[in-house]
């Protein structure tokens, strides 16, 4: 049975969303970047995440055990707790969509293009962008945070739902 399993293709595998070569890839990147920086897992201030399920454009993650920032570049998502609450927000800035960058010293994002800073829960401090960091739908099940990344509000047009985006912990 467990042959079967480990040569049966990757999407007769529901389970294994990520896949084995996604999965070494990452964990390479992972082991390089330890060694490169000569510290432990627990010390990387941004962590690289893939989902783990994808239906459609609904994905989860697992909750993080600790204050920090993830981001899942494949989906172009930020994850983010903080405070006892975790945001799943766009990676990219609202003023013109480059990729942000987390300045984990400062505890903020901020986008290299035109240096708008945001907290930690994507509200706006200062720069060009003229509105907060765009936030997904969040929902809990179990130890997932499960965002559908077709429900992306804006803190200028979508208020309510925008203040409301992200779980408690």
């Amino acid at each position: 049975m467990t042959d079967q399993i480990h040569d049966a293709p990757e999407s007769e595998c529901p389970g294994c969303e990520l896949g084995r070569r996604a999965f070494l890839r990452d964990a390479a990147v992972a082991f390089v970047a330890l060694a490169a920086t000569g510290s432990s897992a627990a010390a990387l201030p941004v962590r690289a995440i893939a989902a783990l399920s994808t239906r459609g454009r609904v994905v989860s993650y697992p909750i993080p055990a600790v204050d920090g920032v993830s981001i899942d570049k494949a989906n172009d998502a930020i994850v983010s707790r903080t405070a006892g609450k975790v945001f799943v927000m766009a990676l990219t800035c609202p003023h013109q969509n480059t990729a942000l960058k987390w300045l984990d010293g400062d505890k903020r994002f901020q986008c290299p293009k035109h240096t708008s800073k945001y907290t930690p829960e994507g509200v706006f401090i200062e720069g060009r962008a003229t509105r907060s960091m765009d936030r997904f739908a969040v929902t809990k099940t179990g130890n997932a945070v499960v965002a559908d990344l077709d429900k992306l509000y804006e803190e200028d047009h979508d208020v309510a739902q925008w203040k409301t985006a992200f779980i408690t912990l």
